[in-house]
């Protein structure tokens, strides 16, 4: 049993709100535990000058000054984007384009903005997972809209993390358990249950194969249960 009463291998309470923001082409208010990110998916009829055939999918990355324990800054005050923010966009947006038939999306891009109204960990992870949602509910606008002919999704996309906390391998942390992990490991996964991305760091000590094994078996779990969820939502897309 963990601080909040899960069992290891348990996710924390997880919602995904469809349609929170009335103008984006998709929007999803995701909750993991307490942390709150809000994502939203804009579609652009232009892609950036590095596409030469098909389309585009990025994301942006970005946290509000109160999402933490502590006031921050906002990054427009340092006149850069701070490099933790830019990593973890750079993340989604490679996560999100997994997920998406880019030739078929057309000569377009798709722009999902990833918001934490409150930071309690693993809000890349909950950026990703959101994301897709709101991902897809773009491009159903565009079915609707008659700008295209079906859905070019790929597959479901779902993220989560897992770590080793005392020892002891645990799924999803919270705030307080990753600020106290030997070991943090993020995974990105699709419906097939096959990787997309693992990004692993002993911050505490080195790990094991065995430990590393034992992570990602964790996030397996994780991650098909986030995307049973998706399902249950979306329905069946491809």
């Amino acid at each position: 049993m963990r601080q909040d009463g899960r069992m290891l291998d348990q996710l924390r309470t997880v919602t995904m709100e469809l349609g929170f923001t009335k103008f984006a082409e998709g929007s999803c208010l995701i909750r993991a535990g307490d942390t709150v990110v809000l994502c939203n998916a804009s579609v652009e009829e232009r892609v950036p000058p590095h596409v030469t055939s098909g389309g585009w999918v990025t994301a942006e990355y970005s946290m509000l000054p109160r999402a933490n324990r502590e006031r921050s800054k906002r990054d427009v005050t340092k006149l850069k984007l701070a490099p933790r923010s830019a990593e973890i966009q750079r993340l989604v947006g490679r996560a999100l384009r997994a997920a998406v038939d880019l030739e078929a999306l057309g000569c377009r891009t798709i722009t999902i903005d990833c918001d934490v109204l409150q930071g309690d960990g693993g809000t890349r992870t909950a950026s990703v997972t959101g994301g897709f949602v709101a991902l897809v509910l773009a491009c159903r606008k565009l079915v609707e809209q008659g700008l295209l002919e079906c859905l070019p999704i790929r597959n479901y996309v779902a993220g989560v993390s897992a770590g080793i906390v005392g020892n002891e391998a645990m799924l999803d942390l919270c705030y307080v358990e990753d600020s106290n992990a030997m070991v943090d490991l993020n995974c990105v996964m699709n419906g097939n249950g096959n990787f997309i991305e693992v990004q692993g760091t002993g911050e505490g000590r080195a790990f094991t194969l065995e430990e590393e094994q034992t992570l990602l078996r964790l996030c397996a779990k994780g991650c098909k249960e986030l995307i049973d969820m998706q399902k249950e939502i979306l329905g069946d897309l491809v």
